[in-house]
């Protein structure tokens, strides 16, 4: 953590100071906002997050709730999601609160006694190393609280404004405030009353029955739901001996559970196979008590038994797969005619089971892709074509999810006697770790994935996915880290400079990289505002092969020492060493003749290219930058 640029910090210096639309923000709602958020579940808050690191951006994040969440239903944190809410700088302070799985348990009917069931393998979370982060477990109200802190501690001082539901809106493309939504007032003085607020954005991050997504006429198709599943969160004691380990199991009768402990060391989740649900149900099935989800767990656990001392929540879900077809305004028949002005996120695209734990951490990284999208348009880094890439690129990865999770659930409700091989679940959750880990996406050539014509030079950053974190030793105070962990959630573009194997400053092609980003007009560099950090808009860090001890910071060129703040105090913290015991260029196979890797401000690799491809980098970013004008 970087501060005291800006001049001594006695308190919190997670609290940044307040600039732009957070000096004196309103603390009632106003009629105009650059984008107005509806719904505060887990897509709209890291959205909303995101934002807040735009100051000039009036944002604001409208909830039906009177007050935050207290329960929320969703609780896997998959390590990707850990990995993004390391850039909004709690990472460390969840994963000490949360439940950590570090492997799998899988019962299944004993072969001599088919009543009862007995433990059959065991799988580890991560077997193949795909992260350094874990896999966790954590109540979404907590999600949402870590949100809410980041996003008052931001120069925007941002909150959501609770007491307000979404009753439609209308969308005139030749006003400045081109959205006039229209709020119910549902807690507060006001309560019964409707007022209009316009935007120039709309994010509808309101969840399955999305009103935002009626309103744009965006609908939802997939197949029916046809199998029933009761969940709750329990304290209770048993001698089943796994109960603090997750576990899939899979009794003789059918019936099957999806055990997942909770954070706290006491709590747990169990997901109970009530079956499929017949066409004429009309419901029925939802109905089912508490009691009865209770006892058909003790069926299923037998010889074990179950006894609920008390119950936080419960509910009753039926399985369904479904897509919308689109996640903006802009129908089929206008792509390239206009540009979206509202959005659709979350649960308001996809839905699907919750036994994969995928729909939390799907719908945050919709907000994480569409929120920097959003800041760089209204504040004037990009153009407004950027925001067509986002529902170019998440649908795509809801698609997936969907045909992931199908797959997925319809194994757990498998009866044993119609597995091929008993051990076809433990193989499948194996198998496919990398997916509901949050790592398969891949984002295909366009705007902002550049074609992989020099994939080779760092083989170990494809293209189009995230940048996966590796060890470095950072120059300045010689301490190692993980270089992924080093990237904020600050709506900047990485530029990565692996260097080739001569000195630092000696003459090589890093030098007169950086000499060409540093001066040239048309450098990337030369977009950013004048007055503003030299890396304001760009963080560029260099990686030396050698050790810190073989590397002079004094000779490192300046573009890799910005000066930062009131002050233009130096920030040595850009250039690292390679550490010899994880040597980063053999880890993800990268030239020793060095390369140039970008990263997108939601983490995932745009382009890889050599030390001397300047006119590349140019290429790369021109669509994506302002328009230059014109040197006299």
């Amino acid at each position: 953590m970087q501060f005291h640029h800006h001049g001594y910090v006695s308190g919190d210096p997670r609290i940044e100071p307040a600039a732009g639309t957070g000096i004196d923000r309103p603390a009632d709602l106003p009629d105009k906002v650059d984008v107005l958020i509806v719904g505060s579940g887990p897509a709209g808050m890291l959205t909303a997050a995101q934002l807040s690191q735009f100051p000039s951006i009036t944002t604001r994040i409208v909830e039906r709730r009177d007050s935050r969440l207290a329960i929320g239903q969703a609780d896997g944190i998959q390590a990707r999601s850990v990995e993004t809410f390391q850039a909004f700088g709690f990472a460390e302070e969840i994963t000490a609160e949360a439940y950590r799985i570090s492997e799998m348990c899988f019962w299944r009917p004993d072969p001599e006694h088919p009543e009862n069931i007995v433990r059959s393998g065991r799988a580890l979370d991560d077997p193949a190393g795909i992260s350094e982060f874990p896999h966790l477990i954590v109540n979404q109200a907590r999600v949402l609280d870590y949100f809410a802190r980041f996003m008052a501690n931001s120069p925007t001082r941002m909150r959501p404004d609770y007491g307000f539901e979404f009753r439609g809106l209308e969308v005139d493309d030749d006003a400045e405030y081109p959205v006039a939504v229209t709020l119910l007032s549902t807690a507060g003085p006001d309560e019964g009353t409707e007022r209009t607020v316009r935007a120039k954005y709309v994010v509808g991050s309101d969840g399955a029955r999305s009103k935002v997504r009626e309103s744009i006429g965006a609908t939802m198709a997939g197949d029916k739901a046809n199998h029933a599943w009761g969940v709750m969160d329990v304290l209770a004691n048993t001698d089943f001996p796994d109960i603090r380990t997750k576990c899939a199991i899979q009794s003789s009768n059918g019936g099957s559970i999806l055990l997942i402990p909770r954070e706290g060391g006491h709590l747990f989740r169990m997901y109970v196979d009530l079956g499929v649900v017949p066409e004429d149900d009309n419901g029925a099935v939802r109905k089912t008590s508490i009691d009865q989800i209770i006892a058909k767990a003790n069926g299923i656990m037998a010889p074990y038994t179950l006894d609920v001392r008390n119950v936080a929540w419960h509910s009753v879900y039926e399985v369904g797969h479904r897509l919308t077809d689109r996640f903006d305004d802009v129908r089929t028949e206008d792509l390239g005619t206009r540009t979206p002005r509202v959005f659709i996120t979350g649960d308001a695209c996809h839905t699907h089971s919750a036994k994969a734990g995928q729909g939390m951490n799907v719908s945050m990284q919709d907000g994480f892709n569409l929120g920097w999208k959003l800041g760089h348009v209204l504040d004037g880094r990009s153009p407004e074509s950027l925001l067509s890439t986002y529902s170019a690129e998440r649908q795509v990865v809801a698609k997936n999810l969907i045909d992931f999770d199908k797959e997925w659930s319809t194994l757990m409700a498998k009866r044993p006697e119609e597995f091929e091989n008993p051990s076809d679940l433990e193989d499948f959750y194996v198998r496919t770790a990398e997916f509901p880990a949050g790592f398969m996406t891949e984002y295909t050539p366009s705007v902002l994935i550049a074609e992989p014509r020099h994939q080779e030079l760092a083989a170990g950053f494809p293209l189009g996915k995230r940048f996966k974190s590796a060890p470095v030793l950072r120059v300045c105070d010689t301490n190692p880290v993980q270089l992924g962990h080093q990237a904020r959630a600050n709506g900047k573009w990485r530029i990565y400079v692996f260097a080739d194997a001569a000195a630092a400053g000696t003459p090589s092609a890093v030098t007169e990289l950086a000499e060409w980003l540093d001066t040239a007009p048309d450098s990337p560099l030369a977009a950013t505002p004048e007055g503003a950090d030299r890396d304001a808009w760009f963080d560029v860090k260099v990686i030396y092969q050698q050790d810190h001890t073989g590397i002079d910071l004094g000779a490192v060129p300046a573009l890799f020492k910005p000066q930062v703040g009131p002050f233009q105090l130096d920030n040595l913290a850009k250039v690292y060493g390679a550490d010899p015991t994880a040597d980063i260029f053999e880890q993800r196979g990268i030239s020793r003749n060095g390369a140039v890797v970008v990263v997108r401000p939601d983490q995932y690799v745009a382009n890889v290219l050599p030390l001397t491809a300047s006119a590349e980098l140019t290429e790369f970013f021109a669509p994506l930058l302002p328009a230059r004008q014109p040197q006299a």
